[in-house]
């Protein structure tokens, strides 16, 4: 029986890790974070001393680095760099940029492409990320593009920060918010669009419970799940 798979895409902060783990959940799919790959990257860049955006250095890196996902039995995906489980570590604020960053290199997507799809061959799984329904998983049986206001994203972002215990402000908050975008959308290499057969999932005005509902309805009318 073939493996399904939901592809979840939209930009930095519109809730698609948070929400495509609930889904899993929900589902008894696996969840994969394609975003947390790409942070692992940011990290061991940042951790040389390498300027994530120099692909001269960060590509000699990439042999070098064993970077593997984990589960525990929870579901939740966990990120190992050479062995080291360093989950916790990509959600700083710092290495969000810096994967924005190694993430615009097309030998970085290239490197990580084959993981990426390897998942989706094994399991039923839910990824989300900037290219999944258009580079990664193009026959993904459902297709969501996630997105938001920049000011409902940041807004997210910056408590989501608080509540982590790390200072933040809001108006740098939504200044790198709208930077990301910028990166994201206008990088050569699988930049951030819609794919044509992907529906549309504004949550602006939505709490996460109704931006759960409205992702799970659009989910089981294409699917049987």
């Amino acid at each position: 029986m073939k493996n399904r798979s939901i592809a979840i895409d939209g930009p930095s902060g519109a809730g698609k890790s948070t929400l495509a783990k609930r889904l899993a959940q929900e589902l008894g799919f696996l969840y994969v974070d394609t975003g947390a790959i790409y942070r692992t990257v940011g990290l061991a860049a940042c951790r040389r001393g390498i300027d994530p955006s120099d692909a001269d250095k960060v590509v000699p890196m990439l042999p070098e680095l064993t970077i593997t996902m984990g589960y525990g039995k929870d579901g939740l995906q966990h990120m190992f760099l050479d062995g080291e489980d360093v989950t916790r570590a990509i959600r700083e604020n710092e290495i969000s940029i810096c994967a924005s960053k190694v993430a615009a290199i097309p030998a970085v997507r290239a490197f990580l492409l084959e993981m990426q799809r390897r998942t989706a061959q094994e399991h039923d799984v839910i990824m989300d990320g900037r290219d999944i329904g258009t580079v990664v998983l193009p026959q993904a049986d459902v297709k969501l593009f996630l997105t938001a206001s920049p000011q409902a994203r940041a807004e997210r972002r910056y408590q989501e920060l608080l509540e982590r215990g790390q200072q933040a402000d809001f108006d740098q908050v939504l200044r790198e918010v709208v930077e990301r975008d910028r990166r994201d959308t206008d990088r050569e290499t699988a930049p951030l669009r819609q794919a044509d057969d992907a529906v549309l999932a504004d949550t602006t005005g939505l709490d996460l419970e109704g931006s759960f509902q409205l992702l799970l309805g659009l989910i089981r009318e294409r699917v049987d799940v």
